[in-house]
């Protein structure tokens, strides 16, 4: 008998998403990583939950309602992690008559069903603030209702959830060859300690690894052929006072966002662009800043160079290769394979994805392997994900209280702790009562108590896992406060 029913290459967004659902419905999960959760593309992502308004104009109505239905779904389930914003779209920007603006957001907002949502409307940018940093020549624009996200966050509380109800999480553990027969026999590598593991199904949701897996690790071609689409981000500093985002059309058919990011930033991408080489390997190039830059540029008042970077970072996807003619045109939509041949193992492939429809391309593989494996009816909809058991909105009732109970606590502290933790809050600063019990500062508000509860409740093992991805205060920490961090978690492994 397989030691799992199901194992899992990849802790992206895809493959978290898919342990949580199965261990939900009583299956024995495997998932390994070879980093940390959501070290690829997972968290090299615009942030965003949305539907994709530019995908409404290619035509892809099915991706857009699914994706708007699970905004309203994300919103429930994850509160702290999931946050209504507000985006305007410069109408004489977008090459578009406004009866068809007006149309297409209508639309937006239709199909998929809003309801807790504000709807579109039109601002003036000469009586609106929204207007203050803008060009002059533009003039007013439409706003419209999404939503963000902490995109790290969200696979890591999915792994936390898929673990709390029996799934093995594993990272840092690399798939070096997988043997099929009548089941799958996983020989894995931990920092140079091997282990093997059988399942009865194999999940290669290895996202921009997927070929590479496939080829190295399975020994065969994948499926379908892959097309790795690669997007660069930049951060500056606050670019405008407000707390609304802008969605900025480019001459060359693309979308930027410029969208507020913590208190004193602004995060600006994507582009997107073919990508040929190894996932591993990925910076941001100077041409990919420079378009940014000037994007910004024939939009806003206030210019911004390369020197005004202080943070870029770049991710790629593994779409399905429709045969686009380009990057931008190519399918967002998830494509799912199953690869069943008699006294074989099964195989499942996950192509493409999007933050915003991980849940339901979870549902879809789970469906996809119905009959090969007892599959109970669907759940991840009706359960919040940990630390996000309350009403959406209730956020600010959440610090109060906080504050209440751990007075010592800064207003900022605990705001951003209920928007990392939410409800699990209690479990970051237990046996906590008094600032002293906080342990070391490292700057940023970040204390001893949260990453020995990173570590211990997170899978956190190095300074990166918690100050870019369980966390963004990176940010806002010198050189010496990240290498303070550093040895601090050295010096904390052996007391865990």
């Amino acid at each position: 008998m397989a030691d799992f029913d199901l194992a899992i290459i990849g802790g992206g967004i895809n493959g978290a998403g898919i342990a949580r659902d199965a261990a939900g419905r009583g299956l024995k999960v495997l998932l390994v990583e070879q980093n940390d959760l959501a070290s690829g593309t997972s968290s090299a992502s615009t942030k965003l939950i949305h539907g994709g308004l530019r995908y409404l104009e290619q035509g892809a109505l099915r991706l857009v309602r699914e994706a708007l239905a699970e905004r309203e779904v994300l919103l429930r389930i994850a509160p702290h992690l999931v946050h209504p914003m507000r985006f305007v779209l410069p109408a004489e920007a977008a090459e578009r008559p406004a009866w068809m603006l007006r149309l297409g957001l209508f639309l937006y907002d239709w199909i998929g069903g809003r309801r807790t949502l504000a709807p579109r409307r039109i601002v003036d940018f000469g009586r609106d603030p929204v207007g203050t940093p803008l060009k002059p020549h533009l003039s007013y624009g439409f706003e419209y209702s999404d939503c963000t996200v902490d995109d790290s966050r969200l696979v890591v509380l999915n792994a936390v959830d898929a673990a709390a109800r029996g799934a093995s999480i594993r990272t840092r553990t690399r798939c070096l060859r997988a043997e099929r027969t009548s089941e799958w026999r996983l020989m894995l590598d931990a920092r140079g300690r091997r282990d093997v593991a059988t399942a009865r199904v194999l999940v290669n949701a290895a996202g921009p690894w997927l070929a590479s897996v496939a080829e190295g690790v399975l020994r065969q071609e994948p499926a379908l052929p892959v097309r790795l689409v690669k997007g660069s981000h930049i951060v500056v500093k606050r670019m405008f006072e407000h707390d609304r985002a802008y969605i900025l059309p480019t001459g060359d058919g693309r979308v930027v966002f410029a969208r507020p990011f913590g208190s004193n930033f602004t995060l600006i991408g994507t582009t997107e662009e073919d990508f040929v080489g190894d996932p591993a390997v990925l910076s941001v190039e100077p041409h990919e800043i420079d378009y940014l830059c000037a994007v910004i540029g024939d939009y806003f008042r206030r210019a911004i160079h390369p020197d005004s970077v202080v943070w870029a970072f770049a991710g790629v996807r593994a779409l399905y290769d429709d045969g686009s003619g380009s990057a931008t045109e190519t399918t967002r939509e998830y494509v799912l394979t199953l690869d069943q041949e008699p006294a074989r193992a099964p195989l499942l492939t996950v192509y493409g994805g999007k933050i915003t429809t991980y849940r339901r391309l979870a549902e879809a593989a789970l469906a996809k392997l119905d009959g090969i494996l007892s599959i109970r009816r669907s759940w991840t909809a009706r359960k919040a994900l940990p630390g996000g058991e309350f009403a959406p909105g209730r956020d600010e009732a959440l610090v109060a209280k906080a504050r209440r109970t751990w007075p010592f606590l800064a207003e900022s502290h605990a705001r951003r702790l209920i928007a990392a933790y939410g409800t699990r809050i209690g479990l970051v600063l237990e046996g906590v009562a008094s600032a002293a019990d906080l342990g070391p500062r490292f700057g940023a508000d970040l204390t001893g108590a949260e990453i020995r509860y990173l570590m211990r409740h997170e899978w956190a093992q190095t300074a990166d896992d918690v100050l870019w991805r369980r966390t963004k205060v990176g940010l806002g920490l010198a050189g010496d406060e990240r290498s303070a961090v550093d040895l601090f978690m050295i010096g904390a492994l052996g007391t865990l």
